[in-house]
């Protein structure tokens, strides 16, 4: 922040230098966050109370931020052609307090198609739990309140037990979508579409770790087709003629 706010002062001539200059101190290296398989997302979509069924299958499957999930209304959600629209998020502040507004960027607003494996989840979802009419809520609370965060964690770190899945945050089901995206081939520029980001930087991340995935499963079959290969030509040997 400093080293951007005295950037400011320096295009404003305020200064002749900026002195936040270190090499690598602007970068910061985070811990991989895990990814669920889509094998776990319906674990814990069937674990997880059945009202947030459908959150938990969106989130791993659409990757669609927890914000963006609780700000949507049932106008936002055209299943007859398979998409939804992210136009606002609800974020909760520090005090308590919740705030709904639009998400940090332009990119941001978006249009994300969902894929028809899970088209009969959300519609009977809307059926059953979401408000009607057009600006209904598509997630709700038991007692028809907004979910809070802390709220849904308890019920999250739950499932998580009972599925056996341990150190997996809810946000990390985003992780799971962008990276079940890349592996389809996706472009950059359209995973930057569908994830809702402005720059390729994380597009290139999701790219990276489906090409070292897909990397080691060519490498697995190698090894089964050399496998094959020596059991063929053992028993070729082994003819006698």
């Amino acid at each position: 922040m400093l080293r951007a706010i005295l950037g400011t002062a320096l295009s404003d001539q305020m200064i002749r230098r900026n002195p936040c200059q270190v090499k690598g101190a602007s970068t910061v290296h985070t811990p991989e966050r895990p990814t669920a398989t889509v094998e776990e997302v319906y674990a814990l979509a069937a674990a997880v109370q059945p009202r947030y069924r459908a959150l938990v299958l969106m989130a791993g499957l659409l990757g669609l931020r927890w914000g963006e999930l609780i700000g949507l209304h049932r106008r936002d959600i055209d299943l007859d052609h398979q998409a939804v629209r992210v136009r606002r998020a609800v974020a909760e502040l520090s005090n308590g307090q919740r705030e709904i507004k639009a998400p940090k960027s332009a990119a941001g607003k978006r249009t994300v198609t969902i894929p028809g494996v899970i088209v009969s989840e959300i519609r009977a979802h809307l059926k059953v739990y979401s408000e009607p009419g057009p600006d209904g809520r598509i997630f709700i609370g038991a007692k028809g309140a907004t979910p809070r965060r802390n709220h849904f964690n308890r019920l999250w770190h739950k499932a998580c037990r009972e599925v056996g899945i341990k150190g997996l945050h809810f946000h990390d089901l985003r992780h799971t979508g962008n990276t079940l995206a890349a592996s389809t081939g996706a472009s950059t520029r359209e995973l930057m579409a569908r994830m809702g980001h402005r720059t390729a930087r994380a597009a290139l991340i999701y790219q990276h770790a489906s090409a070292d995935r897909d990397r080691l499963i060519t490498d697995a079959l190698s090894a089964l087709v050399e496998k094959g290969t020596r059991k063929g030509k053992g028993h070729a040997g082994g003819t006698g003629t």
